[in-house]
This record gives structure tokens, sequence and C-alpha cells, in this order.
């Protein structure tokens, strides 16, 4: 995938072949990336939606298999589907032009009495949260 990194961290266990083979499988050809590590043991993977939903169970299962073999503590893998719980890149960029207009475009003297209500109707506090 042109959009990866040249060199990036897979668990040891998950052969080359089976990496270019299942690379075909994510959108984008984003295959799981090893993002960050805890000295005690957890770690952040980020991974595209596989494409083909049949055989979406396999690989996911293959690869979360992959990472707990890898695991120092061989802790199970947890999941979450960040884009179910997590604001698109859209939904931020609105929020934050919403949010320049509320303290760069109007003047505060007009607005003060609704400005913390305006500021909440941004949803920017709640996407930096």
């Amino acid at each position: 995938s042109p959009s990866l990194p040249e060199y990036f961290v897979v668990p040891s266990s998950l052969a080359d072949q089976d990496l270019k083979l299942y690379s075909y499988s994510f959108i984008g050809r984003r295959m799981p990336l090893w993002s960050w590590n805890h000295p005690n043991g957890s770690a952040l993977v980020r991974m595209a939606n596989i494409k083909d939903v049949l055989q979406q169970r396999r690989i996911d299962q293959r690869i979360c298999n992959a990472i707990t073999r890898s695991h120092p503590l061989r802790s199970d893998v947890y999941k979450s589907d960040l884009d179910k719980c997590l604001p698109n890149i859209q939904e931020i960029q609105a929020a934050h032009v919403k949010l320049k207009q509320l303290c760069v475009n109007e003047p505060f003297e007009e607005t003060e009495e609704k400005w913390l209500s305006s500021l909440e109707n941004t949803h920017w506090l709640e996407y930096i949260r």
C-alpha cells in the first residue's frame, strides 16, 4: 500500500507470504500496523476494514492469533471498531470551522449570553476529549 510506511512491525508468527496474501483483503491494502506498545505488554494495532465479509472472520482470527502469540503475556486481543465510536475527519473539520467562527468572526458582546451553548454545539470539545 502506498499509504503505509516502508517498514513496520508485524507479529513474527505471520509469514511474509501470508502478509502479501492478506493485504489484498484490506481496504486500500492497509495491513494491520502495530502502532504502540506499553511496558505492561499492551499493544495498539490499527487495521483497515476487510473487504470480503465472508473472509473477514478467518483473516481477523489469523491476525489476532498472531498478535496473541507475539504478546509477552499472551493476552487476548481486545478489538474496538473506532469507526462506530469516533467522529470521521469531515465531522472534526466541520467542528473546527464552527469553533473558529465562534471565536473569531462573531463579536463576543453579541453572543456572550449563548456562547457556552454555541461552543457545545460545535462538538469540538467532545471530539478533542
